[in-house]
């Protein structure tokens, strides 16, 4: 996959290598204050020293040198994700313009195990995600090894794919398609909402399918075993072959995200098409 002649997103926010939790103090709030002004009082201390000690602790990201975890000096992660972003935003901003409408471009938030977002604290256990509440999409790039070793998909377009499909949840919310779907799931009891997720996981697969044939007529950047390699991630996360690797058996009656033949089929659709109207699950 040629990723290196696509434009790079700014709309990347890298928190790799940054600690969550405040330190001694954190939170102490004005009650907290006039506590320690009145043991101050008391014992004769001067109170900006006691105060001092009670500040929270230097966050990682903030002190000198190298944090730990953090971007390596070659970040070819860090460009290969701010191209494919940079690769959605120029696909989507031209569909939206077609319609009419203007394209709001999300933001990827790179973290490094655990990450706070308008949706709640997340550990990189739960894979990408997109928090519609901040308009965020959310990556710890071990998911893309774990993708590779673990569900034997490897390769770059495949893990385009994965940028894609959270880019098209993002679609999903600026069309409204979401608001409406979290209301009919309010409605539904627990069978109904499971299939509501499974059809806009697949609709984001589509859509992620139709970002795809539009970037690849832009750049002309796949190559021999590409899409090859999309397909076989897809197939990979299918909630039925996940449930097989971790429980030894599949209930479909769970599912959230689609099976692996969905997920091939949907994506595929997107790729086949190349049109928003294909990608019709719900």
């Amino acid at each position: 996959m040629r990723w290196e002649r696509q434009r790079a997103s700014d709309n990347v926010e890298d928190r790799r290598g940054r600690r969550l939790g405040g330190g001694r103090g954190a939170g102490l709030g004005i009650g907290g204050v006039l506590v320690v002004l009145l043991i101050a009082f008391v014992t004769g201390k001067d109170p900006s020293q006691l105060l001092q000690l009670l500040q929270p602790s230097q966050p990682a990201a903030q002190q000198e040198g190298p944090a730990a975890g953090g971007p390596p000096a070659n970040d070819r992660q860090g460009e290969f994700a701010r191209r494919i972003l940079g690769s959605t935003e120029d696909v989507w901003s031209a569909i939206f313009t077609q319609s009419g409408q203007s394209y709001q471009k999300p933001t990827l938030v790179l973290f490094g195990g655990e990450v706070e977002s308008a949706c709640g604290y997340t550990t990189s256990a739960v894979g990408p995600f997109y928090c519609p509440a901040d308009r965020k999409l959310y990556l710890d790039f071990s998911f893309f090894e774990e993708l590779d070793r673990k569900f034997g998909a490897p390769g770059e377009f495949a893990q385009a794919y994965v940028i894609a499909h959270e880019v098209g949840h993002h679609v999903q919310n600026l069309l409204g398609i979401a608001d409406q779907v979290s209301a009919a799931q309010q409605r539904a009891d627990q069978r109904q909402a499971n299939a509501l997720s499974v059809a806009m996981e697949l609709q984001a697969d589509c859509l992620a399918g139709v970002w795809a044939v539009h970037a690849n007529q832009t750049n002309k950047w796949l190559e021999p075993g590409d899409v090859e390699s999309a397909l076989a991630a897809a197939a990979a996360i299918g909630d039925d072959r996940m449930q097989k690797m971790s429980r030894g058996h599949v209930q479909p009656e769970s599912w959230t995200h689609g099976s692996s033949e969905q997920r091939v089929t949907w994506l595929g659709r997107g790729m086949e098409t190349g049109q928003v109207s294909s990608c019709k699950t719900l």
